[in-house]
């Protein structure tokens, strides 16, 4: 037998819960909404004005981006669980725009836990489907997100009316299609998980979960990020999401024979690894920052982006198309705007925390920059282009 709503009696599911959980849940989302157009923006957007300063900026936006969420997923099953019986309200369908909410509450349902399935799975490095992640994450969250405000605005006078009342209330505990009846005080006493326990053992699981994948990019809760990739790991201290095999490299590519071509419209300028080093060198400490949220400070030495600039004519805030020796994967270039071509920090790297770059981290020479997604902090750099 189909249950109906009033089958589900547990006082702990009731607009009450759903409500309050909700607002967390909401923030997360846009956190994680914001967040998420921010790095598209730093990604893709090359006209956007990313700026280099602070050159932790970058860290700080997409950690955001993960904590939120992560923490989103257990408050997303507990508002699951707290409406849940709505879905067995009778009739199906009362009218075309009931018809029309309900399918939105689908959509918005549908979106945001495939948004955050697969943002998770992308934590994890696993990539189970035939479809470009970025492309589909970037997508549907506009789906999400715009789902989301229309849902609040449906849903506000039942959101207004349930938070206007103590949690544990016996009026707050209607059924959910009754909640904006007046209050009174002959509301069935209804068993189940107090409505107090429920918002607290949300919020916790919410906590820990973000707590798990914090530590990715919060140096000091890094012993706490079992979820997330450790940072200080992996050859000179900092962790690879890419190696040299994976990418294509050869030996012969990164042999001897080696040479760095910068290219403008005034000249060129061919630099062995020997020349490289013969130039004027300069180390910084820039933290470099994966989109899976992982995140790390390291000391880089190596030839300002600048003075390879000077050296062929070309202005310091110049748009540069920097092109790697990797044949496999993606991201086998990147386009550098001016402001950190300009920017005396950003460098193409020989070396890494004091000692010369191993193979995966980029040997012989790659883009190191402030405030820059790691995915266009190319690798094996071989070939540098003025475009503007």
């Amino acid at each position: 037998m189909i249950p109906r709503e009033e089958t589900f009696t547990s006082r702990g599911r009731s607009p009450a819960v759903a409500a309050r959980v909700g607002i967390g849940l909401g923030v997360a989302i846009t956190v994680c909404f914001v967040t998420g157009l921010l790095s598209h923006a730093a990604q893709d957007l090359v006209w956007f004005p990313w700026p280099t300063s602070p050159s932790w900026g970058y860290r700080v936006t997409q950690g955001a981006h993960v904590i939120s969420g992560v923490g989103a997923i257990p408050l997303l099953l507990v508002k699951l669980w707290s409406v849940y019986p709505r879905l067995y309200v009778r009739p199906v369908v009362r009218s075309l725009v009931h018809a029309l909410e309900r399918l939105s509450i689908a959509l918005l349902v549908a979106a945001v836990i495939f948004e955050l399935t697969i943002g998770l799975l992308n934590i994890a490095k696993l990539y189970l489907w035939p479809f470009d992640f970025r492309a589909a994450h970037y997508a549907v969250a506009w789906v999400a997100f715009g789902s989301l405000l229309l849902h609040i605005a449906v849903k506000l006078p039942v959101i207004r009316t349930a938070l206007s009342r103590p949690v544990e209330a016996d009026d707050a505990s209607l059924p959910m299609s009754r909640a904006l009846a007046p209050p009174t005080n002959n509301a069935p006493d209804r068993p189940g998980i107090p409505r107090r326990t429920v918002l607290m053992s949300g919020y916790l699981a919410s906590a820990v979960a973000a707590l798990s994948v914090a530590g990715g990019s919060i140096p000091w809760l890094s012993k706490l990020a079992v979820f997330s990739p450790s940072t200080g790991t992996g050859p000179q201290g900092v962790p690879i999401n890419r190696t040299a095999d994976s990418a294509g490299i050869t030996d012969e590519a990164i042999g001897p024979d080696f040479t760095l071509t910068v290219v403008s419209e005034a000249a060129t300028g061919a630099w062995s690894l020997d020349g490289l080093r013969d130039m004027p060198q300069h180390t910084v400490t820039l933290p470099i920052t994966c989109v899976e949220g992982w995140s790390t400070n390291a000391e880089w030495t190596g030839v300002r982006i600048s003075d390879l600039l000077a050296a062929v004519d070309a202005p310091a805030e110049s748009r540069l198309r920097v092109i790697s020796l990797q044949t496999k994967a993606a991201f086998g270039e990147s386009v550098l705007p001016p402001q950190h071509s300009a920017d005396s920090r950003t460098l193409i790297a020989l070396r890494l925390n004091g000692e010369e770059l191993v193979r995966d981290h980029g040997f012989p020479c790659r883009l190191i920059a402030p405030s820059r997604p790691g995915v266009l902090q190319t690798k094996w750099v071989t070939r540098i282009e003025v475009i503007g």
